[in-house]
């Protein structure tokens, strides 16, 4: 797949998914394009304008309004479907997804969809081809915030996106790669791999380059949030809560809400 960020607003990213890999043109065609999480027109617009792609339908993580926001103003210009999930409030979906579902965008591209609640009660997360869009479960270093979900569903969540291949891409909504491993250090401070992740994400960032996307290997190795087995996040979370925490689980909820404070 050939997959193309669109900045939008002050850190979303919205991805343009051209599941045949055709670049700009098919023969003085234009590409066709699944959109995920279109939160601005504008953008969107100028993209597909500027990269000459017609778009093929729209693909939707949750239900806040950052990832929601174009969908009536796109379905205005373009006759195109709307997938996203059956439990949300969608605007205009016409296909609800579930969980294992399977999406096929291309002859040659499947993408299945994984229920992760937890930032929401809602979210979905799209995987296949050796991407990830998560929405905001996780993030590159970190995980969404909990609105109306529950801690124990985003660490079950962010758990099932673990045992996804390695190598897989994650492809997140936000840009929010260096506050999440700013804080992650505080948490870690002897984690080389994260001591190097950050040293190379501030340059990325004093470039104006998108730090996305990241692997799941990488996440593993740097990301707190996907760490809470480990001795030295769950010594950390201790330390923070002033009192013992007897599972994984538990640690995970003490680092959410302490970086909820930062």
């Amino acid at each position: 797949m050939n997959i193309i960020p669109i900045p939008a607003f002050a850190d979303n990213y919205i991805w343009l998914i051209d599941p045949d890999h055709n670049g700009h043109t098919n023969n003085g065609k234009r590409a066709g394009v699944f959109i995920v999480d279109p939160g601005a027109a504008a953008p969107v617009m100028d993209g597909l304008q500027r990269f000459g792609l017609s778009p093929l339908g729209i693909l939707i993580t949750h239900h806040h309004y950052d990832h929601i926001g174009a969908i009536e103003p796109l379905l205005h210009e373009f006759n195109i479907p709307v997938y996203g999930p059956a439990r949300g409030n969608i605007p205009a979906l016409s296909h609800a997804l579930h969980d294992d579902d399977m999406l096929v965008l291309s002859r040659s591209i499947r993408l299945r969809v994984m229920e992760t609640p937890g930032h929401t009660a809602d979210h979905i997360v799209y995987y296949g081809a050796g991407a990830l869009f998560c929405g905001d479960t996780l993030f590159a270093g970190g995980c969404g915030r909990i609105t109306d979900g529950t801690a124990a569903q985003l660490y079950a969540s962010l758990q099932r996106i673990a045992r996804l291949p390695r190598g897989t891409r994650v492809y997140c909504a936000h840009e929010y790669t260096l506050a999440n491993l700013e804080f992650a250090i505080q948490v870690e401070p002897d984690n080389l791999d994260l001591q190097a992740r950050l040293q190379r994400t501030a340059g990325l960032r004093r470039e104006g380059r998108c730090t996305l996307p990241s692997t799941i290997h990488e996440e593993k190795l740097t990301n707190p949030f996907l760490r809470c087995h480990l001795p030295s996040v769950h010594a950390a979370a201790e330390a923070h809560a002033g009192r013992n925490l007897l599972s994984p689980e538990a640690v995970f909820a003490v680092i959410r809400y302490w970086k909820d404070g930062m």
